[in-house]
C-alpha cells in the first residue's frame, strides 16, 4: 500500500479567491445575508450545503483552513480554533459528560495537565494519568465509563512516544475515543492513519512556524466535527472559541511552506543531537538509535520528514540549566522562551515554565530533571556553528 503523504495530499487541493485569486479571499463578515427566508430556516436546522449563517459556526476563511488541514491528516474534516487550549479543551468536553472517566499520559503539555486535573473536577470527570509508553497501566487504567485515552504523539517535554496503533486498539476494544495531540509532529507522523479517532494541535506552533498568533484545531470524522458546532449541543459553537479569520488566512499561507520547515527542523535536530551525545551531555531525541522508543517512532512516521525539531538535554541542575540558557541567549544561540515550533531556536526550563503545572513530586515521578532544557531548534542555515555557540554555553 502507498505510503500516506501529508504534503502531497495538501497540495492536491485547489483553493482559489473570489475573483480567481491563487490565495483564497479573506472573509471578515460575523454575518451573512439570506436571498430567502426559508434558506435562513434550513441554514439553522443544518439542511443547505454552501450556506453561512454566524462566523462563530463558520466562516469560509477558516473553511478554507479547516479543508487544508483535514487533506494534511487524512481525516474528513476539521475545524479551527482561537488556541491550542481551546482545541483541547472542545474535543474534550464534546465527548464527555458528567461522572465520565478519562485516561491521560501523564507527560503532557502543562496546560493540558492542569485542564484535566483539576478543572474537569467541576463537573465531576475524573482522569487516570499513566505513562504513556506503558501499555499494561492503560489497560489496567480503563473503567467502564472510560470515554477518552488521551496522549500526545512526541510528548512534552520527555519526548516518549506513544503507539498509536496499539493505544487505537485499547480504546476501540473498550469504547473509548482515542485523542492525540500531534502538535510536536506535524506531517511527521499522521495520528489518524494510525488509527486514532480525533487529532488536535496547537497551530501557535510548527504549523504556524511564525510564532505570530495563537490558534488550535481539531481534525476528525466529519460526524464528530459536525457535533462540535451543533447549533444546540456543540461544544465548540456554545463556548465560541472561534479564530479570527485573518488569521486563517495568513497560516494557511504558511501551511504550504509546513513540509519544507519541518524537514530542515528535523535536520538540525538530529545534527545537535549527535553532538550533544558524542560531547557526554545527556540529550533526548528520538532520532537517536539510544531513544527508548526510537524504532517505534521509526514505523510510525513519514519517513523523509525526519525525526522533529524538538530536543530535551538534562543539565542535571536548575541552576545550571538557568547560566546556560542565559549565556544561549546572550551569544546568540536563539532565545530563552516557551513555544516551539518558530524559525529561531527557542528553549526553557521545562520543570519551571511549560511544564509548571505539574507538581515537583509528579514532575519526579515521570523521570522530569529538573535541569532539563527543552530545545525547539529552529531553521538555523550553519547549524554547525549553532553547535559551537552552545559548546562555548556548556
Amino acid at each position: 500500500m502507498k505510503q500516506f503523504d501529508p504534503a502531497t495530499e495538501l497540495n492536491k487541493l485547489e483553493q482559489f479567491g473570489e475573483f480567481g485569486g491563487v490565495n483564497p479571499s479573506i472573509t471578515d463578515s460575523a454575518t451573512y445575508t439570506f436571498l430567502g427566508a426559508e434558506a435562513m430556516v434550513d441554514t439553522f436546522h443544518g439542511e443547505t450545503e454552501g450556506c453561512f449563517l454566524y462566523s462563530r459556526h463558520w466562516n469560509p476563511s477558516n473553511k478554507y483552513l479547516s479543508d487544508a488541514l483535514a487533506a494534511m491528516e487524512g481525516t474528513e474534516s476539521a475545524w479551527v480554533t482561537a488556541s491550542g487550549m481551546a482545541a483541547i479543551t472542545s474535543a474534550i468536553l464534546q465527548v464527555c459528560n458528567t461522572g465520565d472517566h478519562i485516561v491521560s499520559s501523564v507527560t503532557t503539555y502543562g496546560g493540558t495537565f492542569a485542564f484535566l486535573k483539576y478543572y474537569l473536577q467541576k463537573f465531576n470527570i475524573d482522569v487516570s494519568f499513566i505513562i504513556p509508553t506503558d501499555l499494561d497501566a492503560l489497560k489496567k487504567a480503563i473503567r467502564p465509563n472510560t470515554k477518552v485515552i488521551y496522549t500526545e504523539t512526541v510528548s512534552n517535554p520527555l519526548l516518549q512516544i506513544s503507539d498509536i496503533p496499539a493505544m487505537s486498539k485499547i480504546a476501540k476494544e473498550h469504547g473509548a475515543k482515542l485523542i492525540v495531540d500531534n502538535t510536536f509532529s506535524p506531517m511527521l507522523v499522521s495520528p489518524y492513519k494510525l488509527g486514532a479517532d480525533i487529532v488536535v494541535y496547537s497551530m501557535t506552533k510548527f504549523i504556524n512556524g511564525k510564532n505570530d498568533c495563537v490558534a488550535g484545531a481539531i481534525c476528525g470524522s466529519e460526524e464528530y466535527i459536525n457535533s462540535l458546532i451543533d447549533l444546540n449541543t456543540g461544544t465548540a459553537m456554545l463556548l465560541g472559541p472561534v479564530l479570527d479569520p485573518l488569521r486563517s488566512s495568513s497560516i494557511l499561507k504558511n501551511l504550504y511552506t509546513l513540509h519544507i520547515r519541518m524537514k530542515q527542523h528535523s535536520k538540525n535536530a538530529q545534527f545537535l543531537a549527535e553532538k550533544f551525545t558524542k560531547n557526554k551531555t545527556k540529550v533526548i531525541y528520538p532520532g537517536l538509535s539510544v531513544h527508548p522508543q526510537h524504532e517505534l517512532i521509526t514505523s510510525l512516521m513519514n519517513k523523509e520528514y525526519g525525526y522533529g525539531g524538538m530536543i530535551a538535554v538534562d543539565l542535571e541542575t536548575k541552576e545550571k540549566a538557568y547560566s546556560f540558557m542565559e549565556k544561549a541567549e546572550k551569544i546568540g544561540v536563539g532565545y530563552l522562551a516557551v513555544s516551539l515550533g518558530y524559525f529561531r531556536t527557542l528553549f526553557s526550563n521545562s520543570g519551571s515554565s511549560t511544564s509548571s503545572e505539574v507538581p515537583e513530586e509528579i514532575q519526579k515521578e515521570m523521570g522530569m530533571s529538573p535541569g532539563l532544557v527543552r530545545f525547539s531548534v529552529g531553521l538555523d542555515n550553519d547549524i554547525e556553528n549553532t553547535w559551537e555557540l552552545i559548546k562555548k554555553c556548556l
